[in-house]
């Protein structure tokens, strides 16, 4: 409580707005899955204030490129003021509704089309590297480590032999080539239904951003069309996968520029290997949060992760080695886990 009660007298020092008559109230507000909390306050208007521990959170990247995607037209919190000694921030509020709490059959067209405009202007920030570090072949191998570390050994207690590891290896080498094949841009990491708010004028507000890289095209388009947090029938998704190559065509094309993007086949390859990177790595992850720092909530979102995550395995033949040693090796001990939906339909409307 020593922390909030600092952050709740330093931001009293510097909030614009004005006090009620009982005085300042935090009231927590849900957070990401690092380590920053955040508090809303009962001023007028509201702002939102955020506890990052700065051995834990990279405060001066937060604010950095916070300022960059404003600047090119992204709306993030503003920010208003910051202590980066204590890890503390004063920010806009961009309010409660998140794209997850509205987005439904009838709602997902227009709240899709505004996102891909939003994710359009990322896209187009300078590659600037003391911004956004390299999303390259090693960060990504990193990623996919977690995998075997966390989701098969940690979780499911499965020790892996030479042969499974082979395997790994020759599959993660299939997904890092795709990768390093697409354009690179700036990525914002976490693009998706819980990092995406509509705000009252109908724009799009963007938070969660500070682990933004420069990497490949197509890695925040699955974020948002494959999320982990809900799910669209298959043929809506690639519809709207190849809607948004021809609004890169488009752009290029507006800009007097070439883009090297190519046929719709294996742009949509690129997305699905691009997608079975990101969910493997996300299964490291969620478990992760559920062994080392006691999150066991993201548990309950595996079942959808791994539905993607066998679907785009089973369909490419360079990963259906993968997808049958999954299901033999894997599922077995999956089926028996407190958290176990079957994966053929998770995700599916209720």
């Amino acid at each position: 409580m020593a922390d909030l009660n600092a952050l709740q007298n330093w931001f009293g020092e510097f909030q614009p707005g004005q006090l009620p008559a009982a005085g300042l109230q935090l009231t927590p507000v849900t957070g990401d899955a690092g380590f920053r909390s955040y508090y809303r306050s009962n001023t007028q208007p509201p702002f939102i204030a955020a506890l990052a521990p700065p051995e834990h959170e990279n405060n001066p990247a937060f604010v950095n490129i916070a300022i960059a995607m404003a600047r090119g037209g992204v709306h993030v919190p503003k920010i208003i003021a910051v202590d980066y000694e204590q890890g503390f921030l004063l920010q806009e509020d961009l309010g409660e509704t998140l794209y997850l709490d509205v987005l439904n059959n009838e709602s997902q067209s227009p709240l899709y089309d505004s996102a891909e405009a939003t994710l359009l202007q990322i896209q187009k920030l300078p590659a600037d590297s003391a911004l956004f570090p390299a999303y390259d072949a090693a960060l990504l191998s990193r990623e996919l480590e977690l995998f075997p570390e966390w989701f098969v050994t940690g979780l499911l207690d499965v020790k892996l032999d030479a042969q499974a590891r082979n395997l790994l290896d020759d599959l993660f080498t299939v997904l890092l080539d795709s990768a390093g094949e697409q354009p690179q841009v700036v990525v914002h990491r976490d693009f998706h239904s819980r990092n995406l708010m509509v705000l009252d004028d109908g724009g799009v507000g963007v938070i969660d951003f500070q682990d933004a890289v420069f990497g490949p095209l197509s890695y925040d388009l699955v974020s948002l069309l494959r999320d982990c947090y809900i799910r669209w029938p298959q043929a809506l998704v690639e519809q709207r996968v190849e809607g948004f190559r021809r609004k890169l065509l488009a752009q290029a094309e507006a800009q007097g520029q070439a883009q090297a993007l190519p046929d719709s086949a294996t742009f949509l390859r690129w997305f699905d290997l691009m997608g079975l990177q990101r969910h493997l790595k996300v299964l490291g992850i969620f478990a992760r949060l559920s062994l080392r720092d006691g999150k066991t909530r993201y548990l309950d979102d595996l079942p959808l992760v791994l539905r993607y995550v066998l679907e785009v395995a089973q369909k490419h033949p360079e990963t259906a080695g993968f997808y049958h040693w999954f299901i033999e090796y894997l599922e077995p001990k999956i089926i028996g886990q407190d958290w176990y939906r079957p994966w053929q339909s998770a995700g599916e409307p209720t």
